[in-house]
């Protein structure tokens, strides 16, 4: 059986407000090129369709054409499960369209996945059962017996996971409690049957990007990747970003594919990536990853004076790229060379200038590690859940209620001290 394992896509995600609908877009139809070159018989998406809860209308309507695109009329097996990004009840909800063309959509970790009336010529489910499925396909005379656990927190598995709030008991507890929500799949694995599991997790070691929320609350929400079950030939996991590989007990591939598109200057430089994955059953599986093209780059420009950038920009350097521009400056800059700059190449995201002081101040900066300031926590946290950069007016009244909570917190502090002195007198 030959699956192709994606996840991340982030429908309706933007760069500082910069539209990527193109470039998700055209990942569709890519992807789809890919299933129909590479005779897929299985696609299995890990989650985060969205970048947010509640999509724009432009991102479902992508949802559903990639539904179509992937699914061949039905020919070929798809199965979705829900990301931390995901509104569990908004990835299953055209199940009533998807189920007799073989999808699966899966919302939430114990979500019973029913059986459908068997089709010569089309995806179904032989069995189905809480939140594991059998699916065939006809294009392969092998079944594939998966183990669907979308994004599995507290609140969506419906239960409280450790009764300390102590970091170290509460991530061990929660891996314990997935290990054994895993080992409860894994028995209806069969050794005539391609047996995977697909998952939304962080795994303990894994390497991240700026661009995903946390879904672990220090270490608590992460699994240590002895958790998953050694009878799985194969574990597909969504979340991070890069794509990357752990090893997991008798030595299961866990692997994450990656997003499809760079989506923060954290990423510039990744090769972008689904994975490709052969495997029988009782057989190990063998994977490798197939290079997307879809996106635009992310690129770093370090410029020694605006000369500089204006020479780049008209001999056309990285033109299709999206440009995180730091350039060095003798004085401050006016808001109309700002303005002129992002006038002449809209695909300069940001434009920092570096004074010589701030050069200076940086280099020692880099010495001594500085908190996050609350604005810019704040930009970020936004832009993550919205999916836009909030506007000035936003921002400066998030910092007034900052400054009324600290002036409270001083005063009662104040208040405090004075009825120390009191009592002490």
């Amino acid at each position: 059986m030959r699956i192709l394992h994606t996840a991340d896509w982030h429908f309706g995600k933007t760069l500082e407000g910069r539209d990527r609908a193109p470039e998700q877009w055209k990942f569709i139809e890519e992807l789809a090129a890919i299933c129909d070159a590479e005779s897929v018989d299985l696609v299995l998406m890990a989650g985060d369709v969205y970048q947010t809860v509640n999509p724009s209308a432009e991102a479902e309507e992508m949802f559903y054409h990639a539904l179509h695109r992937l699914a061949a009329g039905g020919r070929r097996g798809v199965v979705i499960i829900a990301g931390n990004h995901d509104h569990a009840d908004r990835i299953r909800a055209p199940r009533w369209l998807a189920d007799p063309l073989g999808i699966v959509l899966v919302g939430l970790p114990k979500d019973e996945i029913r059986p459908t009336e068997a089709r010569r010529d089309g995806a179904w489910r032989p069995w189905g059962g809480v939140g594991a499925v059998e699916l065939a396909v006809p294009s392969c005379p092998h079944r594939a017996r998966i183990a669907a656990v979308p994004y599995p927190s507290e609140s969506r598995l419906g239960e409280v996971l450790s009764e300390s709030l102590e970091e170290r008991e509460m991530r061990r507890s929660y891996s314990d409690r997935l290990a054994g929500w895993f080992a409860v799949l894994a028995r209806h694995f069969r050794p005539d049957t391609v047996n995977l599991l697909a998952s939304h997790v962080y795994v303990a070691g894994g390497i991240e990007t700026d661009s995903e929320i946390q879904i672990q609350v220090g270490g608590a929400y992460a699994v240590d990747a002895s958790a998953f079950p050694a009878t799985a030939q194969y574990v597909a996991l969504g979340h991070l970003h890069r794509p990357q590989e752990m090893e997991g007990p008798g030595g299961v591939p866990i692997r994450y594919a990656g997003s499809p598109i760079a989506y923060s200057f954290s990423e510039a430089g990744q090769q972008k990536s689904v994975t490709l994955v052969d495997v029988e059953p009782g057989q190990r599986a063998r994977w490798w990853e197939i290079p997307l093209s879809c996106g635009r780059p992310l690129v770093r420009w370090r410029a020694s004076s605006l000369a500089e950038v204006h020479a780049w920009l008209d001999e056309g350097r990285d033109a299709d790229a999206w440009i995180d521009l730091e350039v060095r400056v003798d004085t401050e800059m006016a808001l109309r060379d700002i303005q002129d700059l992002r006038g002449a190449a809209p695909h300069i995201v940001h434009i920092r200038p570096v004074l010589p002081m701030q050069e200076a101040a940086e280099s020692l900066d880099a010495q001594v590690s500085r908190p996050i300031s609350p604005e810019a926590l704040f930009r970020r946290f936004f832009e993550e859940k919205v999916g836009l950069p909030p506007d000035d007016a936003l921002v400066r009244l998030f910092l007034g209620l900052v400054q009324d909570v600290e002036t409270d917190e001083a005063e009662g502090t104040a208040e405090s001290a004075e009825a120390g002195e009191e009592v002490g007198a």
